[in-house]
C-alpha cells in the first residue's frame, strides 16, 4: 500500500470510536464500577480478568497481561497490521481515508508466508466452487438438489455453498496456474499426493461444498456432501491443518456473533448442516461444532459472548449422550442451559421439511427444557423403574442432582415432581435432599479450600516490592500530568528507575511530551514501539489511584526508588567486604565497612 495514514486521521478515528463498543463485539462485557469486565479473548479463563476503560480508552487483562488501545486490540484479535486496523476502524466510524483499502500485505511481510498462502488458496477455491454451483451448467444438478432440500439462493450466497467438479485434477491445475506450490496445497488439505508417482489429485470431487470459516470469516477448510447416495462417505471433511483445528472451530460464529450478543443467547447444534437449516428458519444465533464433542476452547469462545445457551442435538442415543456431556461441561463454566429435544429420527433439516420453520422455532427451540428436566429424562435411559432397586437408585441420583441447584424454588419444584410420580412424601425427599446438599457442600468446601489456597499463593506472588510500586505510581501520575512528568525527571537527577521497562516508558513519555502532545494514554500507546511496553502501560493505568497527588507523596516515591538503589549498592559492598576478608586484606575490608555504614546512614 502506498502512502501513510495522516496522524490527524488516526486521532479522528480514535476520537470517534468508543473502545467499549468495539471490544464488545468480541467480548461479552459487564460494567463494574467505572470499568467493564469480561473473559479475556487472548487466553482461556473462567473468571473475568479482562478490563476495559471507557474513560481512558484502553484495555488490560490482569491474567495474561495483554493490554493496549482500540487499534492494538484489533491488531491482536484479528491478527492484522496497524494500517489494516486503522482502515477497519475507519470504516466502522464512517471516516474517509484517501488510501486503497486493499492493503498490499507484502509490505508487512505476511503475504508470502505459508499461512497466508493457505488462506488465499482456500478463498480462491471457495469463490470457484460457489461460482460453479450458481452460475454454470456443471453445477445445475447440485443447485437443483439444494433447492429441493429447501435451500434458497440467498442461503447459498450467505454460506457461500459451492460445487466441486467430478474432475480428478481441476483444483491441481487451478493451483498450478495461479502459482500455488502443490506441496503446500497438500499440507493445506486441499489436494492429495499419489504414493506411486509423486503427482497430485483433487481431494474433493463431485460434491456440494460447504466452506468452514474461522471466527474472522476466513475460509480454513471445507466439507463436501455427496450427490450420489451410493458414494461414501456422505460428508468428506478437510483434514486438520495449520489453519483448521476442529477442537477450536465453531461453525457460523463469525455471522452469529452479533445476534448472540444482541439476544444474549446462543443455540448450539451438532453439525454445520443443522446450523444452516436453522438459519433458514430465521434462527441467526446458531453455531455448531465440527464433528467433535464440545471442548474447552469452544466454551471459552461462547463465554465471551453470552452465558445463556440452548443445546439442540439429535434425539438418538448418540445425540442424547453428547447433549448430556456438553451440558455438564457448560454447567461447570456457570452457563444457564436449556435443552431443545428433536422428535426421534429427525434432524433440524428433516423437521423443517416435514413441518415448518415456524413450528421448529416454537415447538423445538421455544419449547426447550431446563437442564435439570433433561437430566431427569437422561437418567431414566436403560432403567426399569418398575424394579424396586432400580427405582430407588434413580430417585437417589435425581435427588443428588437436585441438591446441586442453587435456586430453592427449583429444588422444591423438582422434588414435588418426584413426590407425585413415585408417591413419596415431600418430608422424606427434603430430608434426603438436605443430606445430599451437605455432602456436596462438604466436598466442594474441601476442593474450594485447595483452590483458595492456590489463589492466595498467586496473590502473594503479585505483591510488588516498594520500589517497583513507587515507580508504577510515579508513571501513572506522569501519564496524567505533564508537570509531574518533568518534576519526576528533575527529582531523579542523574538516577534512573530500577525496572528497565519503567525507565524505557519514562524516556518515551518525556519524548512524547516534548513533541507537544497532551496527556492521553490511548495516544501514547500508539507512540510506544514495543508491545511489551504497551502492556505495562495498560497495566499501570488500570491501577486504582487518587487523581490528586501532593508534592510530598511524589518525593516519598522518589525516596523509595533511590533507596532501593542504595540497598543494591550496600549488598554489592558487603560482597566486596567478604571477599577482602577472605583475601586477608583487612585494611580494604575496614574501608569498605565504613562505606557501608555511611550508605546505611543515608537510608
Amino acid at each position: 500500500m502506498t502512502g501513510i495514514i495522516p496522524e490527524e486521521k488516526i486521532n479522528e478515528i480514535r476520537g470517534s470510536i468508543d473502545i467499549v463498543d468495539v471490544i464488545g463485539e468480541y467480548v461479552h462485557l459487564k460494567k463494574q464500577g467505572r470499568n467493564y469486565f469480561g473473559l479475556c479473548p487472548f487466553h482461556g479463563e473462567n473468571t473475568p480478568s479482562f478490563s476495559v476503560s471507557s474513560d481512558k480508552q484502553i484495555f488490560h487483562c490482569f491474567g495474561c497481561g495483554a493490554g493496549g488501545n482500540v487499534f492494538t486490540f484489533i491488531m491482536d484479535i484479528d491478527g492484522i497490521g496497524f494500517q489494516e486496523a486503522v482502515i477497519k476502524l475507519a470504516q466502522k466510524a464512517n471516516i474517509e481515508l484517501s488510501i486503497d483499502p486493499k492493503i498490499d500485505q507484502r509490505s508487512e511481510g505476511n503475504h508470502t508466508s505459508d499461512h497466508q498462502k493457505m488462506l488465499e488458496a482456500h478463498a480462491l477455491l471457495q469463490k470457484f466452487y460457489h461460482h460453479l454451483l450458481v452460475n454454470t451448467k456443471e453445477g445445475q444438478e447440485a443447485f437443483e438438489y439444494l433447492i429441493q432440500r429447501g435451500f434458497t439462493r440467498e442461503s447459498m450466497e450467505k454460506f457461500q455453498i459451492g460445487y466441486a467438479l467430478p474432475s480428478w485434477d481441476f483444483t491441481v491445475k487451478l493451483f498450478q496456474k495461479r502459482g500455488f506450490p502443490l506441496p503446500l496445497m497438500e499440507k493445506a488439505g486441499l489436494i492429495i499426493k499419489k504414493e506411486s508417482d509423486d503427482t497430485y489429485f483433487d481431494r474433493f470431487r463431485n460434491r456440494i461444498m460447504f466452506p468452514i470459516m474461522n471466527s474472522k470469516g476466513q475460509t480454513i477448510a471445507f466439507s463436501g456432501r455427496v450427490l450420489d447416495k451410493e458414494e461414501q462417505p456422505k460428508y468428506l471433511n478437510s483434514p486438520e491443518t495449520e489453519l483448521f483445528n476442529k477442537s477450536s472451530v465453531l461453525y457460523n460464529l463469525h455471522q452469529a456473533r452479533s445476534f448472540i450478543k444482541k439476544q444474549q443467547q446462543a443455540i448450539l447444534f451438532e453439525g454445520f448442516a443443522d446450523c444452516i437449516s436453522a438459519d433458514r428458519a430465521s434462527i441467526y444465533n446458531g453455531i455448531a461444532t465440527m464433528g467433535t464433542a464440545l471442548t474447552e476452547q469452544h466454551v471459552q469462545q461462547i463465554r465471551r459472548l453470552t452465558d445463556n445457551i440452548i443445546i439442540c442435538y439429535d434425539s438418538d442415543s448418540a445425540g442424547t449422550e453428547a447433549a448430556y456431556k456438553a451440558g455438564q461441561m457448560l454447567v461447570e463454566h456457570h452457563f444457564n442451559i436449556r435443552i431443545a429435544r428433536m422428535p426421534d429420527g429427525l434432524d433440524p433439516d428433516d423437521y423443517i421439511q416435514k413441518n415448518s420453520a415456524e413450528k421448529f422455532r416454537q415447538d423445538v427451540i421455544g419449547a426447550s427444557m431446563t437442564f435439570m428436566a433433561f437430566k431427569m429424562q437422561y437418567h431414566r435411559i436403560g432403567k426399569k423403574l418398575q424394579n424396586e432397586g432400580e427405582k430407588l437408585k434413580y430417585i437417589e441420583i435425581i435427588i443428588n442432582e437436585i441438591s446441586k441447584l442453587e435456586n430453592a424454588v427449583e429444588r422444591d419444584h423438582y422434588l414435588r415432581q418426584l413426590a407425585e410420580e413415585f408417591s413419596i412424601s415431600m418430608d422424606a425427599l427434603k430430608q434426603q435432599q438436605l443430606h445430599a446438599f451437605y455432602a456436596n457442600k462438604k466436598k466442594n468446601s474441601f476442593m474450594g479450600q485447595s483452590t483458595n489456597h492456590k489463589v492466595l499463593v498467586k496473590q502473594e506472588k503479585k505483591i510488588l516490592p516498594a520500589h517497583q510500586t513507587a515507580e508504577r505510581r510515579l508513571l501513572s501520575h506522569m501519564l496524567r500530568d505533564v508537570e509531574i512528568a518533568y518534576k519526576v525527571r528533575d527529582l531523579l537527577a542523574n538516577h534512573t528507575f530500577n525496572i528497565d521497562e519503567h525507565q524505557a516508558i519514562l524516556t518515551y513519555l518525556l519524548g512524547f511530551y516534548e513533541e507537544g502532545n497532551e496527556p492521553d494514554t490511548s495516544s501514547f500507546l500508539l507512540y510506544l514501539p514495543d508491545q511489551q511496553l504497551r502492556r505495562v502501560v495498560a497495566d499501570i493505568e488500570m491501577m486504582p489511584l487518587n487523581s490528586e497527588v501532593s508534592n510530598q507523596e511524589i518525593e516519598d516515591y522518589i525516596i523509595q526508588v533511590l533507596k532501593h538503589q542504595k540497598m543494591l549498592k550496600i549488598n554489592e559492598k558487603v560482597k566486596e567486604q567478604k571477599k577482602a576478608e577472605l583475601e586477608n586484606d583487612l585494611q580494604k575490608a575496614l574501608s569498605i565497612a565504613n562505606e557501608i555504614i555511611q550508605l546505611r546512614k543515608s537510608l
